[in-house]
């Protein structure tokens, strides 16, 4: 009778544990990448990975289905990418945490990440204890931003060097370059975002005005210089 009551207060305990952790959705689009950052989230204390995605369309999807205190988010991703993903989950479950985690490291990204509502932004050359942090950080309901680029934002903000024209693109126009410079066409980013292939172009021609820009190539030449675009992804 003691053993099994003494079972019972175990179970009780462990299942009251359990409750306390905080669970986590880990999104990127290379396999290698999203299954290092779970390996580190293991070191983590008080937190569990319910659940890995590979697109931001996948992501929506689960964050819908399992309602997780902390989302993991790469940017550049196949489909409608991180930023929108940000914005369609933070719009239907606004209490969910979303931790930016990219290869970027300009001003730019950051800023449109914490605008659209991301809790937090670190590199993926983040390390466990800078993870924890994070963690800790958002977690107390407070911002999190990788020192590298938070000190490179502060230094943007004062500095009276060249500011990048991506500064004054919308989120939504970011967004919109971003695809396009990732190669896709009015029609196909129409359909990625749901919206129609001439408000995508009204878009477009917005861009190419406050970039200074003419066309796609000169637009991809841009995002290049100021950072959108990785050089490497450009053909």
């Amino acid at each position: 009778m003691n053993v099994n009551l003494s079972e019972a207060l175990g179970k009780i305990a462990a299942m009251s544990v359990r409750q306390q952790l905080k669970t986590v959705v880990v999104v990127d689009d290379h396999d290698l990448i999203r299954v290092g950052i779970c390996r580190l989230l293991t070191d983590v204390p008080d937190i569990t990975v319910v659940g890995q995605a590979g697109s931001g369309e996948e992501a929506i999807s689960l964050v819908k289905d399992l309602s997780p205190d902390i989302v993991f988010m790469d940017i550049r991703m196949p489909g409608i990418g991180g930023l929108e993903a940000t914005r369609r989950i933070l719009a239907r479950q606004p209490e969910t945490k979303v931790i930016v985690v990219s290869a970027f490291n300009d001003d730019v990204y950051p800023a449109t990440l914490l605008k659209a509502g991301a809790y937090g932004y670190i590199t993926k050359n983040a390390d466990t204890e800078e993870i924890k942090t994070a963690v800790q950080t958002i977690l107390a309901n407070k911002i999190y931003v990788s020192p590298q680029l938070a000190q490179m934002l502060v230094v943007s903000g004062m500095a009276n060097s060249e500011k990048s024209p991506l500064s004054e693109l919308s989120q939504r126009e970011l967004q919109i370059a971003e695809l396009i410079t990732s190669g896709k066409r009015a029609n196909d980013v129409a359909e990625t975002l749901s919206i129609s292939p001439k408000t995508i172009n009204t878009y477009k021609y917005r861009i190419y005005e406050k970039l200074g820009v003419t066309n796609d190539v000169e637009l991809t030449l841009a995002a290049v210089k100021y950072g959108l675009v990785d050089p490497s992804e450009v053909i």
